[in-house]
C-alpha cells in the first residue's frame, strides 16, 4: 500500500478549499445550481497549477460555445424534437471529431462543448423560454467553479509543469541510456527490439499533453520551443539505438569479435549515456566524436563488412550528437532559460516532427458511432415519454464522448457505470441522512471534508485519477445542493434511474459497434506504414522529406503501445522501429539519387521501384509477406554500381543501402564482394635443381 505523501494532502486541502470557496460564491449570489461550481472544481483540479489553468481556460471556452449553441438551436427546432434530436447527436459527435484531431489540452474545449449541448438543451425542450437562464446559469457557475479552482491552484504553493516535465524526461534518459547500455556493452547481440523498450516511443507521445500545458504555466512559458526540440530528438534517438543494434550484430555474426579499437569507443560512448551528466556533456560528446571519426576509413574501395562498419559508426556519431543536444535542452528546461537562439550539434535531419499520423476513418467511425448512439437514445427517450429522459441521454452523450478516442472504452465506460452507482449512494446518504441535521455553511463544510478530503489524495495517481473524479463530481452533482433544503425521494430515484440508464446503454452500444480492440488499429497503423513506404518509394512524395519523417516517428509512437496490448501472433512480430528505419533509408535515396551517376541513380530507381511494388504487394494481400530475392539482387546490384562509379559522392547512398538490405533481409548472406581479387606479385618460390 502506498501511503499519500504530503504533496498529495496539499493538493487534496486546494482542491476542497477551491471546491468550498465556489460553492460559498454560487449560494451567496443565489445562482440557481451552486452545486455545479463545486463540481467544476474538481472537473480541472490537477497537481500542475500550468495544467489546471489551462483546462479551465478550455473549460469555459467549451461551455460557453455549447450554451451558446443551445441558445440559438433549441428555438429553431424545439417544435420538431425528432429534427433537434438529429441536431444535438450531429453536434456532438462532429465537435467529438475536431476534439480527437488534437492531441493537446486544447481538444477539451470541443469535446466539452459537444456534450454541453445536450445538457443544456435537453432538460429545457418542455419550456423553451428558460433555456437562455439555463445556459446562463450553467456558464455563470462553471466559470465561478474554474476561476476558483485557478486561483488557489496558481497562488497556494503551485507546482511547476516544468518540474515535472523534467522528471520525466530524466526518468527518459536514464532508461534509454540503459538500453543503450544493452547494445554497446552486448555488441548487437540482439538486432530485435525488446517490447519494454519499444515502449519509450509511446512515452514520448505521452510528453506532448504536458508540452501542451507549459504556455499556460507562467514558470515555463519561456521553454516551449526547447521542449519541443527535445521531444524530436528523444523520438529520433529510439530508431538510431535500433539501427546500431542491427550493424553491430550483422558486424559481429561475420567477425565474431569486434575490432577492439571499436570495443574501446562503444564503452566509452555507454559510460557516457550512463552517466548522463551535463556538466561535462559538450567536452566528453567531442572527444568521443572525434575517435568515432577517426575509425572512419576513407577508403574509396569499400566491401560490405567496411559498409557494415561505416553505417555503425555513422550512427554511432549521430547517437553522440543527439545525445548532446537532450542534455542541454534538458538542462535549459530544468533551469527555466528563455527559449532564444540554441545551435543543435545534430543536424542530420528535421526532427521537429511536427506533422501526425490521423487515421481520420476510424476517428470518422468513433464519432460516428456517438452520433447515431445519441440519436437512438433520443428517439427513445421521445417514444417513451420518460419524464427524466434528459438526463439518460445526457449520461450517454458524456459517457460515449469520454472515451470515444480509446481502442477500447468498454471496461472505461465499465468504471464509469460502477463508479456512478456509488457517487448515487453516497449522495442518498447525504441528501436524507446528513444534510437534514446542518443549519450553517461551516457544518456544511465540515460534513463536505471527509469524503472529498480522502478522495483528493486520489486525484494525483494515474491509477485511481478516474475513480476519484467520477466519484467528487458525481457526487457534488447527485447531491444537487441548493440554498434551501428541498429533498424529495422520488425526484432524486428518477434522477438517478436516469443517470445509471445512461450510462448503462452507452455501455451496451459502445460493445455492440465498438467490439475491436486495438488489434484494428495498429493493423491500420501498419498498413498506413506501407502505403506511405509505397508512395515514397515510388517518389509520389519527394519532395516532402521532413512531412513524412514527422508522420512515419508519429505512427511509430501511436503504434507500440497498441502492439504490448493485441494478441494477434502476426502484429506481435512487428517490430516498429524497422520499419522507421527502413521508411528514412528510402527517404534519403531518394534525397540522394539526384548525386549519382546516370549508372547508380538509374540502379537506386530500380531498388525503390522493388520497394514500392513490395509493399503494394502487402497493402493488396492484406498481410505481412517477405520481399522477394529480385529485390535483394537489386540492392545488391546497386551497391555494387554506386561503390565501383560514384566514390566518395555516393556514400550516403551506400550507407542507405545497407540500411535497406538490412532491414528487409536481416537474415541474408552478405552480397558478394565486387572488389577483383588483389593479384598475387610475390616472386614464386624456386624449383631445386635435379
Amino acid at each position: 500500500m502506498i501511503f499519500p505523501s504530503w504533496r498529495d494532502w496539499l493538493f487534496s486541502a486546494k482542491a476542497f478549499l477551491a471546491a468550498m470557496l465556489a460553492l460559498f460564491i454560487a449560494l451567496s449570489l443565489d445562482l440557481p445550481r451552486p452545486y455545479w461550481a463545486m463540481a467544476a472544481v474538481y472537473v480541472v483540479a490537477n497537481p500542475l497549477a500550468g495544467a489546471t489553468s489551462s483546462k479551465a481556460l478550455f473549460r469555459a471556452l467549451g461551455t460557453l460555445l455549447g450554451a451558446s449553441a443551445a441558445v440559438f438551436l433549441v428555438p429553431l427546432f424545439v417544435n420538431a424534437p425528432e429534427l433537434l434530436s438529429v441536431v444535438v447527436a450531429l453536434w456532438t459527435g462532429t465537435l467529438l471529431f475536431i476534439s480527437m484531431l488534437d492531441r493537446t489540452s486544447r481538444s477539451y474545449v470541443f469535446m466539452l462543448a459537444g456534450y454541453t449541448l445536450p445538457m443544456i438543451a435537453l432538460p429545457t425542450v418542455g419550456s423553451p423560454e428558460t433555456v437562455f437562464d439555463v445556459a446562463l446559469a450553467r456558464s455563470e457557475e462553471i466559470i465561478i467553479g474554474i476561476v476558483c479552482a485557478s486561483v488557489v491552484s496558481s497562488i497556494i504553493f503551485p507546482t511547476s509543469v516544468r518540474s515535472v516535465l523534467g522528471q520525466r524526461i530524466t526518468t527518459w534518459l536514464d532508461d534509454a541510456g540503459s538500453w543503450a547500455d544493452e547494445i554497446l556493452r552486448g555488441e548487437g547481440a540482439s538486432p530485435a527490439t525488446p517490447l519494454k523498450r519499444q515502449k519509450l516511443a509511446a512515452d514520448v507521445t505521452g510528453l506532448d499533453l504536458i508540452i501542451s500545458q507549459l504556455r499556460y504555466d507562467a514558470d515555463s512559458r519561456d521553454i516551449v520551443r526547447h521542449s519541443r526540440e527535445l521531444r524530436g530528438r528523444l523520438l529520433m534517438l529510439l530508431p538510431l539505438f535500433s539501427s546500431l543494434a542491427d550493424r553491430l550484430h550483422a558486424l559481429k555474426a561475420r567477425e565474431t569479435v569486434l575490432p577492439p579499437e571499436l570495443v574501446v569507443v562503444l564503452n566509452e560512448v555507454a559510460d557516457w549515456l550512463r552517466q548522463g551528466d551535463r556538466s561535462e556533456a559538450d567536452t566528453t560528446a567531442v572527444v568521443l566524436s572525434r575517435k568515432i571519426e577517426a575509425l572512419q576509413t576513407a577508403d574509396p574501395e569499400l566491401n560490405w563488412d567496411d559498409l557494415v562498419l561505416s553505417s555503425a559508426l555513422a550512427r554511432l556519431r549521430e547517437i553522440v550528437d543527439l545525445w548532446q543536444d537532450c542534455l542541454t535542452l534538458r538542462h535549459e528546461i530544468v533551469a527555466g532559460k528563455q527559449g532564444g537562439a540554441w545551435r543543435p550539434v545534430f543536424r542530420h535531419r528535421d526532427v521537429v516532427g511536427r506533422s501526425r499520423h490521423y487515421d481520420y476513418a476510424l476517428l470518422a467511425f468513433s464519432a460516428g458511432s456517438v452520433v447515431v448512439g445519441i440519436a437512438v437514445a433520443c428517439f427513445f427517450w421521445i417514444v417513451s415519454g420518460w419524464e427524466d429522459g434528459a438526463g439518460f441521454v445526457t449520461m450517454a452523450a458524456v459517457a460515449c464522448s469520454f472515451f470515444a478516442a480509446l481502442d477500447r472504452p468498454v471496461p472505461f465506460i465499465t468504471s464509469m457505470f460502477v463508479w456512478c452507482a456509488v457517487s448515487l449512494v453516497i449522495a442518498f446518504v447525504y441528501i436524507f441522512a446528513i444534510l437534514p441535521g446542518i443549519n450553517s455553511y461551516e457544518l456544511l463544510v465540515l460534513a463536505f471534508a471527509p469524503p472529498f478530503l480522502a478522495l483528493g489524495l486520489l486525484i494525483p495517481r494515474p491509477q485511481s485519477n478516474m475513480l476519484a473524479m467520477l466519484l467528487t463530481v458525481n457526487g457534488a452533482t447527485f447531491i444537487a445542493l441548493q440554498d434551501r433544503y428541498s429533498a424529495d425521494f422520488t425526484t432524486f430515484i428518477n434522477g438517478a434511474v436516469a443517470s445509471l440508464a445512461g450510462v448503462g446503454f452507452a455501455l451496451v452500444w459502445t460493445q455492440l459497434t465498438r467490439p475491436f480492440g486495438a488489434e484494428l488499429a495498429a493493423s491500420r497503423l501498419v498498413r498506413a506504414g506501407w502505403s506511405d513506404l509505397a508512395e515514397t518509394a515510388a517518389g509520389a512524395r519527394r519532395r516532402d522529406h521532413a512531412r513524412l519523417s514527422g508522420r512515419i516517428l508519429d505512427r511509430l509512437g501511436q503504434l507500440v503501445p497498441r502492439l504490448a496490448a493485441v494478441e494477434d501472433r502476426e502484429l506481435k512480430k512487428v517490430d516498429g522501429y524497422a520499419e522507421v528505419r527502413l521508411g528514412f533509408n528510402v527517404l534519403m535515396l531518394q534525397k540522394e539519387r539526384e548525386r549519382l551517376t546516370t549508372g547508380g541513380s538509374s540502379s537506386v530507381g530500380a531498388v525503390l521501384s522493388g520497394v514500392a511494388d513490395f509493399y503494394r504487394s502487402r497493402l493488396k494481400l492484406g498481410h505481412a509477406v517477405d520481399p522477394s530475392d529480385d529485390l535483394r539482387q537489386s540492392i545488391d546490384h546497386s551497391l555494387e554500381t554506386i561503390a565501383l562509379r560514384d566514390g566518395a559522392a555516393g556514400r550516403a547512398s551506400l550507407d542507405a543501402l545497407v540500411g535497406l538490405r538490412r532491414a528487409l533481409f536481416p537474415h541474408a548472406e552478405p552480397p558478394e564482394s565486387w572488389r577483383p581479387p588483389v593479384p598475387d606479385t610475390s616472386s614464386p618460390l624456386p624449383i631445386a635443381a635435379e
